[in-house]
C-alpha cells in the first residue's frame, strides 16, 4: 500500500506542477494580447505572433500534461490492485525512462536558448528579435517548470528503489 501511496502523491505533485505550464501560457497569451492592443511601435506589433504562439504551445502542454496525470491517479490504483508486482516494476521502468528523457531535455534546451540569443545578436529585424526573445522566455519557462518535475521524479525513482531493495 505504501507504493500506491508514494505514486499518487507523486501524480498529484505533477497534476499541481503542470498547472504552472497554463498559469505561465495565460501570461504569454495576456501580452500577446496587450501587444496587439496597445504595441506602436514595430518591435511592440512584432511579439504579437510569438507570443501567442508560445502561449498555445505551453497551453497545450499544461493542459495535455495535466490530463495525462489525472488519469495516472485512477490508473495507478487499478493497476496496482491487479498486480502489485507489476506495477511496482513498471513504475521503477517508466520513472528510469522519464529520467533519461530528462537527460536530453537539459541538454537540447540550452542549446535552443544559446542559438535564439545568437539569432539576436546577428539578425537585426524586429520579427526575429520578438521570435528569438519570446522563445528564450518559453524554454526559460520549461526548464523551471521541468527542473522542478525532474527533481520530483528522480526522488520519486529512488524511493521505489529503496522500497525494492527493502523487500528482498
Amino acid at each position: 500500500m505504501v507504493i500506491l501511496t508514494i505514486a499518487t502523491e507523486w501524480a498529484k505533485a505533477e497534476v499541481f506542477s503542470t498547472r504552472f505550464f497554463i498559469f505561465f501560457a495565460l501570461v504569454f497569451l495576456s501580452t500577446s494580447f496587450g501587444f496587439w492592443q496597445l504595441g506602436k511601435t514595430e518591435l511592440a506589433k512584432a511579439y504579437i505572433l510569438p507570443m501567442l504562439v508560445s502561449g498555445l504551445l505551453l497551453m497545450t502542454i499544461g493542459i495535455g500534461l495535466f490530463f495525462t496525470n489525472k488519469s495516472r491517479l485512477t490508473q495507478f490504483e487499478n493497476a496496482y490492485n491487479s498486480n502489485k508486482i507489476a506495477f511496482f516494476q513498471s513504475e521503477i521502468e517508466r520513472s528510469e525512462s522519464t529520467l533519461k528523457e530528462y537527460k536530453v531535455v537539459f541538454k537540447v534546451i540550452p542549446v535552443l536558448i544559446i542559438f535564439a540569443a545568437l539569432l539576436i545578436l546577428f539578425i537585426d529585424t524586429p520579427i526575429w528579435r520578438a521570435i528569438s526573445i519570446t522563445t528564450i522566455a518559453m524554454l526559460i519557462v520549461i526548464l523551471i517548470v521541468d527542473g522542478n518535475a525532474h527533481a520530483r521524479i528522480e526522488a520519486y525513482n529512488t524511493e521505489l528503489k529503496l522500497m525494492n531493495i527493502k523487500n528482498q
